[in-house]
């Protein structure tokens, strides 16, 4: 699971002529003057949003109401294709870096602990942007999946951190497992998956697995690696094991992934799931079903309804390349 990421840059171009400059920019890039609400809602990691202002705002002013353009582009390359281009442009500003942290539950309590730990002067995203200088940073909270694009809407917090960008950037990477730890004190569970494949093809069974976890976003992924596990006395089998944080419920996982081990009647893996170093039986999550291919079946239509496209499709790949080779062995 990703709890962080970068924002779209944000990009103001004065120029004498507002209309004209406005047409210059969709010309050139191909795109239509959004709101800013569209052109955040809209916008990925390290796309460019650019204002066209008049040249007497010196100063970074975000006026809602103005309207930006959205480049599917980063910044540099957007600097680049203005300068080539000879664009009507008197003079370029640039916002406060935009970085947008997701903390699934707790959100709201993240603001005293941003403020006492780095500083952060809690704010609205137009109070942010105006105050902020292209050194800074804004940083938005939100609860969503940071895989989707993140909306005004979506934001639960804003906070201005008037240090050096990448001073800070390091040092709330390397503090998000507090953040977490400080903002879902009660609200978590550490469950590890294990892997078990006869057929030792754990390379496609691991990537399936991680696939699920980060596009549903099941949890923060800590540790995995290989161990052994002991389904009978004296017996000794080879397993791949991913430690997982999690704020879902286990069973919920359990089941998600119960849709991972079947494709139809075919088996893949086995993938068991551990709470506390105790086994979820498939009997826990098998209520109203009067098999395992049943639950199997419910529970892959369930986790293909929520899987993204991309990651549908993804799946389907590797677990074709699977089907194939096994008719050819």
């Amino acid at each position: 699971m990703r709890l962080i990421r970068f924002g779209p840059s944000l990009v103001f171009l004065r120029v004498s002529n507002v209309e004209q400059g406005e047409e210059f920019l969709s010309n050139l890039f191909g795109v239509q003057k959004l709101s800013v609400n569209d052109a955040m809602a809209k916008s990925e990691e390290f796309h460019t949003i650019v204002f066209v202002t008049p040249p007497e705002e010196w100063k970074t002013t975000l006026n809602l109401k103005r309207g930006a353009f959205l480049v599917s582009m980063r910044c540099d390359s957007v600097l680049k294709e203005l300068l080539n281009s000879k664009a009507p442009v008197e003079r370029v500003n640039l916002g406060p870096h935009i970085l947008v942290l997701r903390l699934p539950k707790g959100a709201e309590s993240a603001s005293l602990i941003i403020s006492n730990r780095y500083g952060g002067q809690e704010t609205s995203f137009a109070r942010g942007v105006n105050e902020g200088e292209e050194n800074d940073t804004l940083l938005l909270i939100t609860d969503k999946k940071l895989s989707n694009p993140i909306g005004l809407s979506d934001l639960k917090g804003a906070f201005l951190i008037q240090r050096d960008f990448i001073d800070f950037y390091r040092t709330l990477s390397l503090d998000l497992p507090v953040l977490l730890y400080k903002t879902l004190p009660k609200g978590w569970e550490e469950v590890v998956i294990r892997i078990y494949d006869t057929e030792k093809r754990y390379e496609e069974n691991i990537e399936r697995l991680l696939l699920v976890l980060e596009d549903l976003d099941l949890g923060f992924v800590v540790s995995e690696g290989w161990d052994w596990d002991y389904p009978r006395p004296f017996m000794r089998i080879k397993v791949y094991k991913v430690k997982l944080i999690t704020w879902e419920d286990p069973l919920k996982i359990k089941f998600l992934l119960k849709g991972l081990e079947y494709r139809g009647y075919k088996r893949f893996a086995d993938i068991d799931v551990f709470i506390e170093g105790k086994k979820i039986s498939w009997a826990k999550v098998a209520e109203g079903f009067d098999s395992k291919f049943e639950v199997a079946e419910a529970a892959r239509k369930e986790l293909e309804s929520l899987l993204s496209e991309e990651a549908k499709e993804k799946l389907h790949e590797i677990e074709a390349a699977l089907l194939e080779r096994e008719k050819t062995s």
